[in-house]
């Protein structure tokens, strides 16, 4: 595949500062969904929102000097296929003014493009129109800043499922609510790894 080609795609957590961004994606992870929005989306449509911008570009998240970015470097990854098998495709980067040959069915692809005030391109947008998307572990990984943020994820995950096991032990025995432990099924991947 070419390198400024992906067969992923990538949705990166907001966020005031980094810790609130962590926050956003240990929230995702916990309820393994991530929800819909219908902001800058014409017509009120809702929907998940990925990038396609190859992992190997975003050594800095992604990011655009030129306009505003509210992207962290963390995010959900996944394959490019499977959000197409769900429904999900590239953004439609047109004037507002054409917004009408749209048709009911792909009007919610519609993205606002009117260079050189308002261009989005770059983020390479793909949408899924739906209220949550659900995490699988088979086709799903999680992006992190670096190593260090990796292991945060990983020992508060473990604190986590300490935290459930003590809740469950108070209502059934606790070798019966170990057994409801999971241990961390994602794949971790940091952007700037040594």
């Amino acid at each position: 595949m070419r390198s400024d080609m992906s067969d992923k795609l990538i949705h990166f957590t907001k966020g005031d500062d980094e810790e609130s961004a962590y926050q956003n994606l240990r929230s995702i992870i916990a309820q393994r969904t991530i929800w819909g929005s219908h902001n800058l989306i014409k017509g009120a449509h809702v929907c998940v929102c990925f990038s396609e911008a190859p992992l190997a570009s975003l050594q800095n998240g992604l990011q655009n000097s030129d306009f505003y970015s509210k992207y962290s470097l963390f995010g959900i990854l996944t394959s490019k296929e499977h959000v197409f098998s769900l429904g999900g495709r590239p953004v439609i980067y047109q004037p507002d003014s054409e917004y009408g040959q749209l048709t009911c069915e792909n009007n919610w692809r519609h993205m606002r493009y009117e260079p050189p005030q308002t261009d989005l391109s770059w983020e390479r947008e793909w949408r899924l129109k739906t209220e949550g998307f659900q995490l699988e572990a088979s086709v799903t990984a999680i992006i992190v800043p670096d190593t260090d943020w990796e292991q945060r994820l990983i020992a508060d995950d473990e604190k986590h499922q300490r935290w459930q096991t003590m809740q469950y032990s108070q209502i059934m025995e606790e070798t019966l609510a170990v057994q409801y432990e999971e241990s961390f099924p994602w794949t971790v991947i940091p952007l700037n790894s040594p």
